[in-house]
Order: C-alpha cells, then sequence, then structure tokens
C-alpha cells in the first residue's frame, strides 16, 4: 500500500521512523509539548493520521506523563477506528483509568473495538475501583474468567484492590490466596495489605505484614504505610516503633507518605512529642498532608490551643490549607470549647481559602455549639445548613443532648434519624442513654424491646492494651483471659485504694434500672478497667499505660481513672471513639470537657 508522499510504504517513511525514534528518546522526560511538537511533524511530513505505529508510539508516550490529557488519547485512537490495534487500545483505556473520568474506560470497553488481551483488564478493573462499582468490576472479573484471563498475576492483582477498595476485603483476601505464593510480587502484597488497612482490619494487615517477611519479600514504602496505619488503628506503640527503626535501616524514613504515616502513626498513640519529632526531621519534604497529620493529631490528643499555634505557623508559611486542614482547626475548636474561635476560622475558611463547606465542616460546627451546652442554636444551625443535613450532623446533635438532658430536641434528632439511617445501633444507645439520664426507665426498656425485635444489635464496649508485643483486649466483665482471676484481685485492690481516695461511684452512668450496689459493680468492670489492672499488674512501674477503647469513655471512669493516675503514679492514656485522654497526676489533659 502506498501512503500520499511519493510513494513509500507507511512502515518505511523516514519522517515516521524520526518521530518514533524521538518519542521513545524523550520517554525518560516525556513532555506533551514535546509528543505535540512530533506529532504534527510527522503529519506535515505526510504520514497518515490513522498510522497504527505513529498512535502506538505517541498514546504510549502521552501515557508515560504525570497527568495523562484524556481528551487528546481519545482523539488519536479515534483516528484508527474502526479496529485500533490493541495495544493503542489498551493504552487509552490505561489513561482513561487514572483519569478524573475512569467511567470512559467503561465506556470504550463496552464498545468492543478490540478483543480484550493480557493487558485488557487492569485499567478496567482499576476504573471500577475509582468508581467504586462493584456490580461493574464484578462483571468485569467474569469476562476475564470467561476468557481466561482471570489467572494472570497483574489481573488478580487489579481485583484485589478492586474488592478491597469496595469493602470486600474477605473476597479481596480469598483472590490473594488465589495467587501462588511464588508469583506474587509487590504489588499483590501491598494491594492485600492496603485493602486490609482501609476496610480498618489492622490485625489482618500485620498478619499478612508477617506472612510477606516469612517469604522473605522486601517491603516498600508502600507496604509500610499500610504497617504503620494497621500499628496505628489498634495503639500498637510497640510495633511502630519496631517499623520505625526497620525503616531507618532500610532508608525509607525520607519518603513523605511514610513520614505522614509515622505523625499519624504517634498521634494516634497519645505520643505527640514523637509526633512532632517526626515532623521536624521531615524537613524540606513536608507538605500540607504533613501539617495536617499534625494539626489533626494535636486537636485529638486535647492540645487544641497547640493545634492552632501550627496553624498559624502553617499560614506564615504561605501554605494553602486543605478541607481536611480545616476539618482538623474546627475539631480543635470543638474540643476545647473555643466557640467564637470556631466560628472566626469557618468564615476565613470561605473568604480568604475559597474552601467551600462540605458537611464534614458543618458537622463540626453542629458539635462546636452541642459540647459547649448551646444545643439549640446547634439545632437551629442544622435547619439553617446550606447542605443536606446527613444522618452524622443529626447524631451530633442526639450526642449533645444526651449529654446535656435535653429530651425535647433529642426526639428531635432521633426522628429524623429514623428516616435517614434507621436500625444504627449508636443511635438508639444515645436515645437510651438520654432517657436513662432523665430517668424515663420505662422508655428505656421499650427502646430496648425495639432493638430486639428489630434485630438491632449494639457493638460491645471492648478495649485493647498492648505488653510485650502483643495486644490484649477486653470486655466488660471479662472472664476470658487466663490470669483472670489475679486481674478481678487487683481490680478489687483499686477500688478499695479509690474508695480511701475519697471515690464515690458515679452510678446515674449505669444506664439500667437496677439496684445501686449492682450499678457499683457494672462500672469497676467496665472494659478499660480491665485493660487499666492488667496492665499495671504487667508492666513496670513509671511506664505509661496506652488503652484503646471503641467507645466513648464513661463520665465515672473518667474520673476513677483520674485517681489511678495519681495513686499508682502512672500516666494513663486513654483514646476512645472521639479523642484522647492523657491522665497524670490526677487530672486529665481534657481538662473535663470532652
Amino acid at each position: 500500500m502506498l501512503d500520499g508522499a511519493g510513494g513509500r510504504t507507511p512502515s518505511t517513511h523516514p519522517a515516521l521512523r524520526h518521530c518514533v525514534a524521538l518519542l521513545r528518546l524523550h520517554l525518560a522526560a516525556p513532555s506533551l509539548a514535546t509528543a505535540k511538537q512530533l506529532h504534527a511533524r510527522a503529519l506535515r511530513a505526510g504520514v497518515p493520521p490513522a498510522h497504527p505505529l505513529l498512535a502506538k508510539h505517541l498514546l504510549f508516550h502521552l501515557a508515560s506523563l504525570r497527568a495523562p490529557p484524556l481528551r487528546y488519547a481519545i482523539a488519536v485512537l479515534t483516528r484508527l477506528l474502526p479496529d485500533p490495534d490493541p495495544f493503542s487500545l489498551n493504552t487509552v483505556l490505561r489513561i482513561a483509568a487514572s483519569s478524573p473520568r475512569p467511567s470512559l474506560a467503561l465506556a470504550l470497553h463496552a464498545r468492543r473495538l478490540a478483543p480484550p488481551d493480557t493487558h485488557t483488564y487492569p485499567p478496567l478493573l482499576q476504573a471500577c475501583a475509582r468508581l467504586l462499582s462493584l456490580r461493574d468490576g464484578e462483571r468485569i472479573h467474569a469476562e476475564a474468567a470467561k476468557n481466561g484471563l482471570a489467572t494472570l498475576v497483574f489481573v488478580k492483582n487489579s481485583l484485589v484492590h478492586l474488592y478491597g477498595a469496595c469493602g470486600l476485603f474477605e473476597s479481596a483476601h480469598r483472590v490473594f490466596d488465589e495467587i501462588p505464593v511464588r508469583e506474587r510480587n509487590l504489588v499483590s502484597w501491598n494491594s492485600m495489605l492496603n485493602g486490609f488497612a482501609a476496610n480498618g482490619r489492622p490485625n489482618e494487615v500485620l498478619t499478612i505484614f508477617r506472612e510477606m517477611l516469612d517469604v522473605n519479600f522486601m517491603p516498600d514504602g508502600f507496604t509500610m504505610v499500610s504497617v504503620l496505619t494497621g500499628s496505628a488503628e489498634i495503639g500498637a506503640l510497640a510495633l511502630g516503633r519496631r517499623v520505625h527503626v526497620y525503616l531507618t535501616k532500610v532508608g525509607l524514613v525520607g519518603n513523605s507518605h511514610v513520614g505522614n504515616a509515622l505523625i499519624d502513626l504517634y498521634a494516634k498513640c497519645g505520643c505527640v512529642e514523637d509526633a512532632r519529632r517526626v515532623f521536624e526531621e521531615m524537613g524540606t519534604g513536608r507538605t500540607v498532608v504533613s501539617w495536617t497529620s499534625l494539626i489533626v493529631g494535636l486537636a485529638v490528643n486535647g492540645f487544641g490551643k497547640e493545634a492552632l499555634e501550627l496553624f498559624g505557623v502553617m499560614e506564615r508559611e504561605k501554605l494553602v490549607p486543605t478541607e481536611i486542614t480545616m476539618v482538623g482547626v474546627l475539631y480543635a475548636c470543638s474540643h476545647c470549647g473555643l466557640v467564637d474561635d470556631g466560628f472566626t476560622y469557618f468564615d476565613r475558611m470561605k473568604e480568604e481559602y475559597n474552601i467551600a463547606p462540605r458537611i464534614e465542616h458543618l458537622g463540626c460546627m453542629v458539635d462546636l455549639l452541642g459540647r459547649a451546652g448551646k444545643v439549640k442554636e446547634a439545632y437551629d444551625y442544622i435547619l439553617t445548613m446550606p447542605l443536606e443535613q446527613n444522618a452524622v450532623v443529626w447524631r451530633t446533635l442526639l450526642g449533645a443532648c444526651a449529654m446535656h438532658k435535653k429530651l425535647e430536641l433529642g426526639e428531635a434528632a432521633w426522628a429524623h434519624l429514623v428516616e435517614l439511617d434507621p436500625g444504627h445501633s449508636g443511635d438508639y444507645v444515645l436515645l437510651s442513654n438520654l432517657y436513662a439520664a432523665v430517668g424515663r426507665w420505662a422508655d428505656v426498656h421499650v427502646l430496648r424491646k425495639t432493638m430486639v425485635k428489630d434485630g438491632v444489635r449494639k457493638n460491645p464496649g471492648h478495649s485493647l492494651v498492648e505488653l510485650r508485643n502483643y495486644v490484649y483486649e477486653f470486655v466488660m466483665g471479662d472472664r476470658s483471659h487466663p490470669e483472670s482471676e489475679q486481674i478481678y484481685q487487683m481490680l478489687a485492690e483499686i477500688a478499695d485504694r479509690l474508695r480511701r481516695e475519697g471515690y464515690i461511684p458515679r452510678t446515674s452512668n449505669v444506664l439500667a434500672d437496677i439496684e445501686e450496689e449492682e450499678k457499683e459493680t457494672a462500672l469497676n468492670y467496665h472494659s478499660e478497667r480491665l485493660a487499666i489492672a492488667f496492665a499495671l499488674l504487667k508492666s513496670l512501674s513509671g511506664t505509661p499505660i496506652r488503652i484503646v477503647k471503641n467507645l466513648r469513655v464513661c463520665g465515672d471512669c473518667h474520673t476513677a481513672i483520674k485517681l489511678i493516675s495519681k495513686i499508682y503514679d502512672r500516666e494513663i492514656i486513654v483514646r476512645d471513639r472521639s479523642r484522647f485522654h492523657h491522665f497524670k497526676g490526677g487530672s486529665c489533659s481534657c481538662k473535663d470537657y470532652w
């Protein structure tokens, strides 16, 4: 076949060979301007626009860019229709899957422009993961299996990532197990680790990491971020410190993602000074994420004023805060009772940084007012929100009503929650707490019967404590531990010493209509007290005790732990559902405002 440039065949056209060579040469430092110049030069020299070799190398160059231009790539592909070669089509699928419009990858595939091959399915599954489209992902999975391509390791890796992103960590693990150990690569391990980390399965993260090390597979920065995330979620400080040492040995501490994960780890383990140290050591490697991580870490640890001071330094450094940064700033105001400051920052967020308030910011404002006892103002604020109210803001209001015994407003919040998120166990618990707080025991019983009838199950409270590289879990009244007898003897000793210190149990925190003596016993067996008793038995005198609790610490336990920290001269750090409490010498960092 001849082209229109003097009878040369397209594949031997000198301009084509020259442009292809230059496109290859510039792959080390790809540039959109270079790609367009070479494309234009080839066309001016007479190379046909539909030449497959030109399209192939041009698209490959575009795919190598940091932000590949999707519209340009599709325009190049369109020239090859109706029969594009599979390589060019797959390259455009890859560009589309990583673009702001991943759905275009699925739309292109639906046109069946070329037979799928080994490189077709990974970008399609990536697009499904980014769209969180499980239905499309399962359809692509079935198609890949039908075509005999689902057993390839890079397809399996994409499936692991898809199912993990969509919250189906068990399906992700099943696919991972189907990959023979000798065929697993770093992407396989990291996809599985990230899937568990993203779905709040820290113990599974650590199990997979041990398996990885057992087969002598070398982790990278992404691996360690997942491991640090898992350690942070369960408060496994000792493990996190060992990982930090390992990172230093292998030279990964300079990685900004690793540095940010270390800040998050130490902040979530209550080690604010360690988080600060990592932040300072990052130097010029600090990003807005680094500043945000430390600001949020300071806020949740009760150091709200320090968080706001750090935000001031960030502003003086001319760094632009993100939406998440402002959530941290508003959170700091909320947990310190800085109502006026909170509204000032909220206004500045809109006016100075052009950040449109999201529901998370509005929720912080509701929390700010509710914690300060301005429950009616919080209710009015919700009604006048510029965004549609969701269950979280009404749940926040219900929590404030339970805290401040505002029955009428609490029932109004409950009515909205029944419509927006029926069957949420936490809402039943909050309303039950409110009824109990105002002595409406008949309503408490009715509510609990409704929970049983509707199959609503309350998440049981549990507390975690790490000792000698092992994380122990306790639930209320737990006697499953092999050293249970010694733990309960220690609890009895603690109770006796608390009484001698003048402690009087706040039985109002027991939300059941039972005798006072039974209430006192119930309080004494809360999961965090069991964990503290065990830690006092098993840890060295003077070492801090770190507890992670999945529910909010009750007022009575808060009072008791303050006294325990004084009696036993121990710093006790409790991370509950919403914040940290640093107990030391009989006082708490929250200053009894939480």
